[in-house]
């Protein structure tokens, strides 16, 4: 029986990623709107659930899900088989568009708005632009593990690498993330500085 579409699908060494992430690739270049049909299906609700997420808006995370797959539709080399999942680009471009239309909802409303925002609208809004922020690699993992409920097991499997570069990328991710809650970064020859190379 073959696999959904929303499983790990196990590879071997001759392939890094999921035939199926490449084989939807070739077909958008060429035009085949049934491959993004079958994108959407797969990945929809996922892209959704990641915009409503961090928008904490049913109506944002619509237009932001939209907006991913017209990406798609219309630059599918924005996407590289080679350098991810399909599922891990899609939930971080869901990610930035609604971190990105959280911002312009805020410059819109800009002097408007007589009360301060939520402290806790403002954390969740600053946790999440960070996220956006990470480098790729460690972006693409953060998100599989997070957002996609991966173990990192299975995100070393999605994103063809070794189990112990997943968790290193986890690792470095969490980190940042744990710097930028606590404070600026010690200095690398600090004590603390140095410790934290060490993870």
């Amino acid at each position: 029986m073959a696999p959904h579409t929303h499983e790990v699908v196990p590879v071997d060494g001759t392939t890094r990623y999921p035939p199926r992430d490449q084989e939807l690739h070739r077909r958008l270049v060429y035009g085949d709107e049934t491959a993004l049909g079958e994108a959407y299906d797969a990945y929809g609700a996922l892209v959704r659930a990641v915009a409503r997420r961090v928008s904490g808006s049913a109506a944002v995370a619509d237009e932001v899900t939209h907006r991913v797959f017209i990406e798609l539709w219309t630059c599918p080399f924005g996407f590289a088989p080679g350098r991810g999942s399909l599922r891990a680009w899609l939930s971080i471009r869901g990610h930035q568009g609604a971190v990105a239309r959280v911002r312009e909802a805020r410059a819109e409303c800009g002097t408007a708005r007589e009360t301060a925002p939520e402290p806790a609208e403002e954390a969740r809004t600053a946790l999440h632009a960070f996220l956006a922020e990470l480098p790729l690699p460690e972006c693409e993992a953060l998100h599989l593990a997070c957002f996609a409920g991966r173990t990192y097991r299975q995100v070393a499997v999605e994103l063809g690498i070794a189990e112990t570069a997943a968790t290193a990328r986890l690792r470095s991710a969490l980190g940042a993330l744990a710097g930028r809650l606590t404070g600026p970064p010690a200095a690398p020859g600090s004590p603390a500085g140095e410790a934290r190379d060490e993870c």
